[in-house]
């Protein structure tokens, strides 16, 4: 069997914690007096980096030492509101299971900073089922440039063509695309329509109960 590898992003794909996210933003920028449509905001931004965020609302010329407190103010909204609600996505200790017994490597690309990814993965102790994680701080630009999942794929030691990636937004869809990866869509946060246009995806579901052996490991 051939050697493969199953990508994660993080936030709304292990977690269903994208409205979590958009609210702890919309709380961050009416502070400043700053409001947004939530729907737009979500697909405007979901997959794009802290500061590219704060860059494309604030101003570009921001210095970093003042976007890094900036950030540091909006993940501390982000977990105080999602602590209560943290858990895993329904199926996802099955499929890691099946991966496992597989032989199937396993990584996490991820757009958020390492606070954020520790809170995920070390508060509900699966960073251990990994092999690999690639986050904000691995890269310089945020989906959907492709960089963080060839950064994980590096790191698995496996071509970008042997990965499935599982996402929930179309900027995250759009990087593995350019990445040169397929793509399995959860539709955690945004309807089975707005992914109609990618090539790439090869199954849309719910959550990670709905996927069959066949869907994962045909042509393994």
């Amino acid at each position: 069997m051939a050697q493969r590898a199953f990508i994660f992003d993080m936030d709304g794909t292990i977690v269903d914690n994208m409205a979590f996210h958009t609210d702890s933003w919309l709380a961050f920028f009416a502070r400043r007096g700053k409001t947004y449509d939530p729907d737009a905001f979500f697909r405007e931004t979901a997959g794009a980096q802290g500061r590219e965020i704060l860059r494309a609302r604030l101003g570009p010329d921001i210095p970093d030492d003042e976007i890094a407190v900036l950030a540091q103010e909006k993940d501390a909204l982000y977990r105080e509101m999602y602590e209560p609600h943290r858990k895993t996505i329904a199926g996802f200790d099955e499929l890691v299971a099946k991966a496992k017994a597989r032989g199937v490597l396993l990584a996490v690309a991820t757009s958020a900073p390492p606070g954020n990814i520790a809170f995920t993965l070390d508060g509900l102790n699966i960073r251990r089922h990994f092999d690999a994680i690639a986050g904000a701080a691995d890269v310089k630009h945020g989906k959907p440039h492709p960089d963080v999942f060839l950064k994980a794929a590096e790191r698995l030691g496996i071509e970008p063509e042997k990965c499935i990636v599982f996402e929930d937004a179309p900027l995250g869809v759009e990087a593995a695309r350019r990445a040169g990866m397929r793509a399995i869509v959860l539709t955690t946060t945004l309807p089975a329509e707005d992914f109609a246009e990618y090539d790439n995806v090869i199954r849309i579901v719910r959550d990670f109960s709905e996927l069959s052996e066949d869907d994962l490991f045909a042509g393994l």
